[in-house]
């Protein structure tokens, strides 16, 4: 059995839920809980509690990258949680992040916490490019290749080190892997590398082809068109079953997709709850 539940989204989907640009989701198995992002603010931890999800019984917390929106609620996660926990990420979650974008003042995005501040409060942090397992059957991409012609990282994405400006490969974005018996569900958390890269590199791994169910943040926010009828063309390729891509896929992009893929195609706002046998 796999549960999982969208604490936190741009949107929410039920009465007493907080919507927050950003992203969290929550993974219940038959042995394990797993928190993937924390969300923004206050919208994980808010929205736990009105859906009766207890997050002082998860196991081990997974970030997708180091931007703010997907690690800002993780000091109040971890102050409920109340005990140690390991977290899962890429080493370049520590990196001093930043969009930079012509007419517009330089704008700090990465984790807005200090490590030392978030160890005292219980987190271990396990960081490797590598795809980590986190549970039976559940895994981490760790860093994706960039393999397609038509998906690249945004070029506004920046790392600061010390007075210097590099161009952000953003190699610390990254998504779970669930192994099922309808195929391999894939949660992302922004697809910065690409959803289509992605996918590939989830069948890569696992040696899975069949894709069911990909939930979770896209990056087609602001794409070419070229570039998003080409992501559409690969994912109906893909012939996948159930598509709830959302956050920064934009709602003009999920109205297009939902055109596309009919009854396959799901708005993934916050109180989403899905159960796979």
């Amino acid at each position: 059995m796999l549960r999982i539940t969208t604490l936190s989204e741009n949107t929410a989907g039920r009465r007493n839920l907080l919507g927050e640009w950003g992203l969290s989701v929550f993974l219940e198995t038959e042995e394990s809980n797993i928190l993937f992002d924390c969300g923004q603010t206050i919208s994980a931890v808010h929205n736990a509690d009105a859906l009766n999800i207890n997050l002082t019984k998860i196991h081990r917390i997974v970030l997708s990258h180091g931007h703010y929106d997907h690690t800002g609620g993780l000091y109040g996660v971890l102050k409920r949680i109340g005990r140690e926990i390991e977290i899962t990420a890429h080493p370049d979650i520590w990196q001093a992040k930043y969009a930079r974008r012509d007419n517009e003042s330089d704008r700090y995005i990465g984790i807005p916490f200090k490590k030392s501040d978030l160890e005292s409060m219980g987190a271990h942090f396990n960081l490797n490019a590598c795809p980590i397992q986190v549970a039976e059957n559940v895994i981490t991409t760790g860093e994706i290749p960039m393999v397609t012609s038509f998906e690249e990282v945004d070029q506004t994405m920046w790392v600061k080190e010390g007075s210097v400006w590099k161009s952000d490969a953003i190699k610390d974005d990254l998504a779970l892997i669930c192994k099922t018996g309808a195929g391999l569900v894939i949660i992302s958390g922004c697809a910065h590398r690409g959803i289509i890269n992605t996918l590939f590199h989830a069948q890569q791994i696992t040696g899975v082809k069949r894709i069911y169910m990909v939930i979770g943040g896209s990056h087609l926010a602001g794409v070419s068109e070229e570039r998003l009828w080409q992501t559409i063309a690969a994912l109906k390729e893909l012939d996948i079953q159930k598509l709830g891509l959302c956050h920064c896929t934009d709602l003009p992009v999920a109205g297009i997709l939902a055109g596309e893929f009919g009854e396959r195609f799901f708005f993934n706002r916050a109180g989403s709850m899905i159960e796979i046998p």
